[in-house]
């Protein structure tokens, strides 16, 4: 037991820090979750026409490879929920992981967890707690979904089922989230590892599920995903299969546990690779520091989109049987599209991937961050280098970063689409439909921006911005929420493309309002103390 002594005061000490982020990621999941199940709710409110829609998912791999097979056609509530279950749980499992590592690798590598060693804890006392905290917020995440979807008139026993999809899910990733941070030296390599088995998670129970017929194929039992989605909420709610990524978990955190005791505190068990003796000529500024610290997880978020959008193109051939009742037609309407269903369609799923997008440039930025909190912009600042040139570096891999991701987007649309009708035209309008999005993506950027010149800690609440947008601009839309409130998101004002019409004046002022806040915040930088932890 003394291995574990000092964990209920790390644990409080990981909850008072996270006493923001937790209960705001809790909300998120919860109220996506409640919103759209009572969006879609509707969407087929004759069991012919469910029935219809239903039949077109399954019989369509692209949709069943993105978000898994409706299991009972005659269950509303098994439609309504279809894409949470398989896009949630992978949501909830990364939220877990990244728990984990922020707790423990990124602690480490910042020197923390070395002050605590020195005091009386026990060796297996910081995993500990932050498992402890990955998991309560997995189960918090969990209830507080359960309630809302209970609030909107779903089944009590398949809303717990779907709740529990997410837990087992989050407590599975928390586990791969440990070892992840024990086989590498940094926080950065710990999440890369941590996503890249999330990854590929997900594609197993792809897989599984476009090649099955009734019951999905045997890749999907290789995944802690499939595992989780093969609970079926609202289709059989088949709780004991639960145990498995519970068993799974169980069996990562032994492994992790004897792998702390072969390692030094600061290294991981997975060897470095070794650099180059001498540095490029491209490392001699900030701009190419910045490209050789961002370029990985860039090059990894282009590929995730040219994937994605692949995949949406697929879909784009049968959507419009998928949506052809006139509830499914004036659900997509409403939620920003036009009136021809497949034009709507896209400009919906563009708008998601927006998010996306504005999630990679949010990130990107706070990159910043990192680097001051872990003294390394202080290296950077001795040479010539401003602070202002610096950060700007950064937030010029933000901005290029996004645009690249919304035109790689556009394009993988475009071509794909080009290649099964041989329209010149459908090429165009995807791709224009995509860069049209890309001040409102700035416009995040920029918030984030001025957050962190404010000051270092500040800076995260940009993933509120984030979750506020999407909700007033997506689903805002759906449950009435006041035309005031929903002007605050930049999306709000992106032309409805394709099908709509481009007018210049709301993408300049949203390219204002972005140079204003990227403006404030580089003032703010080289005005403000720089963090000395």
């Amino acid at each position: 037991m003394n291995e574990l002594r000092g964990t209920g005061m790390l644990l409080a000490a990981n909850l008072l820090r996270d006493k923001i982020l937790v209960p705001l990621c809790v909300i998120a999941f919860a109220s996506a979750a409640a919103s759209s199940a009572a969006a879609t709710a509707g969407v087929y409110p004759e069991e012919r026409s469910r029935l219809q829609g239903v039949e077109l998912i399954n019989s369509t791999p692209a949709l069943v490879a993105m978000y898994g097979r409706i299991y009972d056609p005659g269950s509303p509530a098994a439609v309504a929920v279809f894409k949470l279950v398989g896009m949630g749980t992978a949501l909830a499992a990364l939220f877990a992981a990244l728990m984990v590592i922020r707790h423990t690798r990124a602690d480490e590598e910042l020197g923390r967890y070395e002050l605590l060693a020195s005091g009386s804890i026990g060796r297996f006392a910081s995993l500990a707690a932050a498992l402890l905290v990955a998991t309560i917020g997995a189960v918090a995440i969990g209830l507080v979904t359960t309630a809302g979807l209970v609030a909107t008139d779903l089944a009590t026993a398949g809303s717990v089922a779907f709740g529990l999809s997410w837990v087992v899910a989050g407590f599975a990733f928390a586990a791969v989230g440990a070892v992840a941070a024990q086989l590498t030296t940094s926080a950065r390599a710990a999440r890369g590892l941590a996503v890249g088995t999330l990854a590929v998670a997900y594609l197993l129970r792809a897989v599984g599920d476009a090649n099955g017929k009734v019951e999905p194929g045997w890749p999907t039992w290789l995944s802690p995903i499939g595992w989780a989605q093969q609970i079926r909420p609202y289709a059989g709610d088949r709780w004991l299969v639960g145990l498995l990524p519970l068993v799974f978990g169980v069996a990562l955190i032994g492994v992790a546990l004897v792998l702390i005791r072969h390692r030094d505190v600061g290294s991981g068990l997975l060897p470095q690779r070794r650099g180059a003796a001498r540095a490029s000529a491209m490392l001699s500024g900030p701009l190419g520091l910045a490209w050789r610290l961002q370029r990985a997880a860039l090059l990894g978020w282009l590929a995730a989109f040219v994937l994605m959008s692949v995949v949406l193109a697929q879909i784009l051939t049968r959507i419009g049987d998928l949506f052809g009742s006139p509830a499914a037609r004036q659900l997509i309407i409403a939620m920003g599209g036009v009136d021809e269903v497949t034009q709507a369609f896209l400009a919906v799923e563009l708008s998601f991937v927006a998010v996306f997008a504005s999630a990679y440039g949010i990130s990107a930025t706070l990159r910043l961050s990192g680097e001051e909190s872990a003294a390394r912009t202080d290296l950077v600042l001795s040479n010539p280098v401003g602070r202002v040139r610096w950060a700007g570096s950064h937030l010029v891999i933000a901005l290029g970063g996004t645009a690249m991701l919304m035109l790689a987007c556009g394009l993988a649309l475009g071509l794909v689409q080009l290649t099964k009708t041989g329209d010149a035209g459908t090429f165009g309008s995807n791709l224009l439909a995509a860069v049209v999005r890309i001040p409102a993506v700035w416009v995040l950027v920029g918030v984030t921006a001025a957050l962190y010149g404010l000051a270092r800690r500040v800076g995260p609440v940009a993933w509120v911005v984030l979750v506020a947008t999407f909700l007033t601009s997506e689903i805002g839309p759906l449950v009435d929420l006041p035309r005031g409130v929903r002007d605050l998101s930049p999306f709000t004002y992106v032309p409805n493309l394709p099908g709509g019409e481009v007018t210049a004046g709301p993408l300049l002022a949203l390219l204002a309002v972005a140079t204003v806040l990227i403006a404030a915040g580089l003032w703010a930088v080289r005005h403000r103390d720089l963090a000395v932890s």
